[in-house]
């Protein structure tokens, strides 16, 4: 059930909503039961938090037993037309682009930012200081260490099947181990891991393992180097 607020212009409340007095929200926001916001939050214009989930027939998704909650910790920023499904949870600092769609049961770790059009899918994990940037899918099952890069259309994909395989069928998502980078329009296939420290070049696709500190480039992506000791993060925190 959602009643009016008169926090801000078009504010609808599901039942049970506290908001903290120093959360910052835009017009027309939806925060829906359930949702536990923490101190010094910020939801931006249209945004939807904590959104029921709706699962089409041949999902292979699981319904909850009771509704979960949703939770967006100290600082978060839930940007304009962005979706949060009920179930997941953003960490402190973090901020969720706009018209990003998070799903239920992923979790963003803290200060890392997803950007603008940018989907979570369920059962997705992402660490710390992660930034994935514009038009990128996290498919579900996926895993992405602390200080990740995630360039701009980047695509990981679980089913080697395309959807041909029976309830038994396990999917299969990327890892992406700590401080790896990813570059633009990479496509990672099913069960993929990208080594700590590697870099993956503009356009490749994965499809084996790449090694720590490897560099891949091309399609089928092949390692070409390694990265240099002068390229690591601690050189550049």
């Amino acid at each position: 059930m959602l009643s009016t607020s008169d926090r801000a212009p078009g504010l609808l409340l599901g039942d049970g909503v506290q908001v903290p007095p120093v959360a910052q929200l835009g017009g027309n926001v939806v925060i829906h039961a359930g949702t536990v916001l923490g101190h010094d939050v910020r939801v931006q214009d249209g945004a939807v938090v904590g959104k029921p989930l709706a699962l089409g027939p041949h999902s292979t998704a699981a319904m909850p037993d009771r509704p979960p909650l949703t939770q967006l910790g100290d600082g978060a920023t839930i940007c304009a037309g962005a979706v949060v499904v009920a179930g997941a949870a953003i960490g402190a600092g973090s901020v969720i682009g706009d018209q990003a769609h998070v799903r239920e049961r992923a979790v963003i770790g803290q200060r890392s930012v997803i950007g603008r059009g940018s989907a979570v899918d369920n059962d997705v994990t992402v660490g710390d200081r992660v930034r994935v940037q514009t038009g990128c899918y996290l498919t579900a099952w996926s895993v992405i260490e602390d200080d990740v890069f995630v360039a701009p259309g980047v695509t990981l994909t679980n089913d080697d099947t395309m959807g041909r395989h029976g309830p038994d069928h396990a999917l299969r998502g990327a890892t992406l181990r700590r401080a790896c980078r990813v570059g633009g329009g990479v496509v990672l296939t099913p069960g993929v891991e990208v080594g700590e420290e590697a870099f993956v070049a503009a356009g490749a696709v994965v499809t084996a393992d790449v090694p720590p500190r490897a560099v891949v480039m091309g399609v089928p992506g092949r390692v070409v180097r390694e990265v240099a000791d002068g390229d690591l993060l601690e050189r550049w925190r």
